[in-house]
């Protein structure tokens, strides 16, 4: 029985997580950019350590707020099914410092409307556009330890211009996913060795 698992990507405008998502699974990356204006839904195949999935990866359009009900999530078409996601990413412009307080204030959202634990719900911060980091408004290591330590979510920096590390960051949330499906229960995502644990490819 092939398990499917929700993902729902959510970012300000012109952050690149349409990007990161067709990286992922066309390894394809477009110069031109094109606004998301409605929620696109991909639905990719992987196998990890063996196990296969079917993802259903959610593009979401700017939202002003996560839904904090059901029936505000159906009103909106851009949130159907944002609510229920088995994991999130959010992505932040890693030189725009207002794309990293909307990724602050979605998550701080998400941890107060979720229904039930929303500890065990899994959230990767990704600090996108790595390829201009010498443009960053934060050092690498001060968003991190913020992340890690005061949110308790992982965090991964990826370029999706030069696909390096996207699909580092979809395997290690689907790792942390799949682990809390099977009730274990972890407080924080390590990254460290990630690499060498899990096998991940993209069907």
């Amino acid at each position: 029985m092939v398990e499917t698992l929700s993902i729902a990507v959510i970012g300000a405008p012109v952050v690149g997580k349409t990007s990161i998502i067709r990286q992922f699974i066309y390894n394809d990356f477009s110069e031109t950019y094109t606004p998301t204006r409605s929620r696109y839904v991909y639905r990719p195949s992987v196998i990890l350590n063996r196990n296969m999935y079917e993802l259903k990866i959610l593009d979401v359009p700017p939202i002003s707020s996560f839904p904090s009900s059901s029936s505000q999530e159906w009103l909106d078409l851009r949130c159907r099914g944002v609510r229920n996601a088995n994991a999130y990413i959010l992505v932040y412009d890693i030189c725009c410092v207002e794309s990293f307080e909307y990724v602050k204030m979605i998550r701080q959202q998400i941890v107060e409307n979720r229904e039930g634990s929303s500890s065990e719900v899994p959230i990767l911060v990704v600090g996108n556009k790595r390829d201009l980091q010498r443009q960053r408004f934060m050092p690498r290591r001060a968003v991190s330890v913020l992340v890690k330590k005061t949110w308790k979510c992982g965090y991964v920096e990826c370029s999706a211009k030069f696909n390096w590390h996207v699909v580092l960051l979809f395997k290690e949330l689907l790792g942390i996913a799949v682990a809390r499906g099977m009730r274990q229960n972890h407080t924080s995502i390590r990254l460290q060795g990630a690499l060498q644990r899990n096998r991940c490819t993209i069907m």
